[in-house]
């Protein structure tokens, strides 16, 4: 044992009976600086969002789509960048284009070769492929003035589209006894109230045939 060590050791134990000492204990480190709370660091900065806007959709050439099956259109405006399409029946039926290869473009939104953004919506009027196009979109009948429209001759479909959603509707076969299901394949022949007299929430009454048929 060193001398330093001898004298820590006698200098415990003349101290023992008035304080706790431990022999083997050695001189204290000095203590840590404390560490300041206030931090001098300048506060992160959030990166601004950027200002920049938007940039515009490119503008192309719309082609012309009529005569085109109605799949083979859609494929051509999509290639082209236009992506926002719709489709109608020009012949007035309300019809739906469930399988587009069966009907053909008679008639586009937009005329073939003006420019137009490609975010802008071409609307493709077909009929089925073996129909002939109609020198004109046929324009879905409607309601004017609070009076019963000439529904003759339009699809029972489309006539009911052009009455109020609440209207009470029959609608009869005026050749034979049939079920008249899918009203698009249905023209009307008479109706009751008759064009032009005043709606007000009576009952609407239809006859119709299918469209390969006349009208007795």
């Amino acid at each position: 044992m060193n001398t330093r060590t001898l004298a820590a050791v006698l200098a415990c134990l003349a101290a023992a009976p008035l304080v706790g000492c431990d022999p083997a204990a050695t001189d204290p480190k000095p203590a840590a600086p404390a560490v300041s709370e206030t931090s001098t660091a300048a506060p992160a900065r959030t990166a601004p969002p950027s200002e920049k806007a938007d940039e515009p959709a490119a503008s192309e050439a719309v082609p012309n789509f009529v005569g085109m099956g109605l799949q083979s259109a859609q494929d051509t405006a999509q290639a082209e960048g236009f992506s926002l399409l719709t489709s109608h029946d020009s012949a007035g039926r309300d019809r739906l284009q469930a399988l587009d290869r069966n009907w053909k473009v008679c008639s586009q939104s937009v005329k073939a070769g003006k420019s137009v953004p490609t975010d802008t919506e071409l609307d493709f009027g077909a009929v089925k492929l073996d129909e002939a196009c109609p020198a004109a979109d046929a324009k879905a009948p409607e309601v004017a003035g609070g009076k019963m429209p000439n529904l003759v001759g339009k699809s029972v479909k489309a006539a009911r589209g052009a009455l109020d959603p609440g209207t009470s509707i029959t609608t009869t076969d005026a050749a034979q006894d049939r079920m008249v299901l899918l009203e698009s394949n249905w023209q009307v022949c008479t109706q009751s109230p008759a064009p032009g007299a005043a709606l007000n929430g009576q009952p609407v009454e239809f006859t119709a045939v299918k469209y390969e048929e006349s009208c007795p």
